[in-house]
């Protein structure tokens, strides 16, 4: 039992509530300047602690509460995901309105406490502000202009390290994707049916046979040395999908029908290789290949709502339990997530009339 207390008092600690490094930094950031300031009326002569107390409570207060507000402001405006050239182009403008709204803030807050603390004040605010304004405004462009560069410099080599950890993860999910594609292609059953449909085929049909030796070259060609391990054209990887088809169709014959459409104009978009063979193969493996009657596999690629939309329809019944443990479709969603950061879709659904539509929606900007 009081094992069991030191862990629920150790976990307790862990669970403590602790300040983020942005909090950190402006506490010390502006408590160090608060502190600056103090010292400087202090050596001057004449200091009122109480005045200078005040002074720095709502110095360190207000100037986090101003900064805080640009803070939201700018992750509101997604300023964080800029690159270097269009940060540095706001840069400019929020310096000088955020120098405005120090010098107005600044000057508001000591005419009140100078009238609040100092007995018999009555200077004209419009006087303060003529006086003072000018050096408020001076020093308030200058320390906007450390705390805007500290902080998009910070947000900027995050996000640097961010694209850099994001490339890293998508460049070893799309090697996983050369490797399981390779893997398929190499799978035991799946060569020997088709180098003993070769060999069926060589005596009475050599043509057909060397078609197939042709197709089995180029599928593991294409897996073993024409991946960059990121994208690929849709025109080619159709041709990919189209000797698939057909080396497939020597393994299942009739059973296997398929039906092809995809608009002309958008053959160049690049998209993430292997994407639509994966969703083939899947089709194939899990669909048609189960049926009695084979079936017909349809691929449809057309654009739609700003969208490249990659479908893939097979006869078939939908295995939710496969959907959660398999690597294919689970390696090509994180791969679109990456890719596209979030802005790509899959998606796998039953339809009413007994088949599996499996859909891609890539944007086309």
């Amino acid at each position: 039992m009081r094992c069991f207390g030191h862990i629920k008092q150790i976990k307790a600690l862990n669970n403590k509530p602790h300040l983020s490094l942005y909090w950190k930094c402006q506490l010390i950031g502006w408590s160090l300047a608060a502190l600056y300031w103090g010292y400087t009326g202090f050596i001057g002569g004449g200091f009122n602690w109480w005045f200078g107390i005040i002074q720095f409570v709502t110095d360190v207060t207000l100037y986090i509460l101003l900064t805080h507000l640009y803070r939201n402001f700018s992750l509101r405006h997604r300023w964080q995901n800029l690159n270097l050239n269009q940060t540095v182009k706001r840069l400019i403008p929020a310096v000088l309105v955020m120098g405005i709204a120090y010098t107005l803030v600044t000057v508001i807050k000591v005419y009140v406490l100078k009238i609040w603390v100092i007995p018999g004040f009555e200077q004209p605010l419009s006087s303060f502000l003529k006086i003072s304004g000018v050096a408020i405004f001076v020093a308030g462009i200058r320390l906007m202009s450390i705390w805007l560069l500290a902080y998009h410099m910070y947000q900027y080599a995050q996000r640097e390290i961010r694209i850099n950890k994001e490339n890293a993860r998508l460049a070893i999910i799309s090697r996983d994707a050369q490797l399981n594609n390779l893997s398929a292609q190499l799978n035991p059953h799946f060569l020997f049916n088709s180098l003993n449909n070769i060999k069926s085929l060589v005596i009475d049909e050599p043509k057909s046979a060397r078609r197939a030796i042709d197709l089995l070259s180029d599928l593991l060609r294409n897996a073993l040395y024409q991946n960059n391990g990121k994208l690929s054209t849709i025109k080619n990887e159709m041709e990919l999908v189209k000797d698939y088809l057909e080396l497939e169709r020597l393994r299942i014959e009739d059973r296997l029908q398929q039906g092809i459409h995809v608009d002309d104009a958008l053959t160049g978009i690049a998209i993430p290789q292997f994407s639509i063979q994966t969703l083939v193969e899947n089709a194939i493996k899990h669909g048609i290949a189960q049926q009695k009657d084979g079936g017909t596999i349809h691929i449809d690629i057309v654009a739609k709502n700003g969208f490249v939309q990659i479908t893939v329809e097979n006869p078939g019944t939908l295995d939710t339990e496969r959907l959660t443990t398999g690597i294919g479709l689970k390696n090509l969603q994180e791969r679109l997530q990456l890719q596209y950061q979030g802005n790509a879709k899959f998606m796998i659904a039953q339809q009413p009339n007994g088949m599996v539509l499996a859909t891609i929606l890539i944007p086309l900007s």
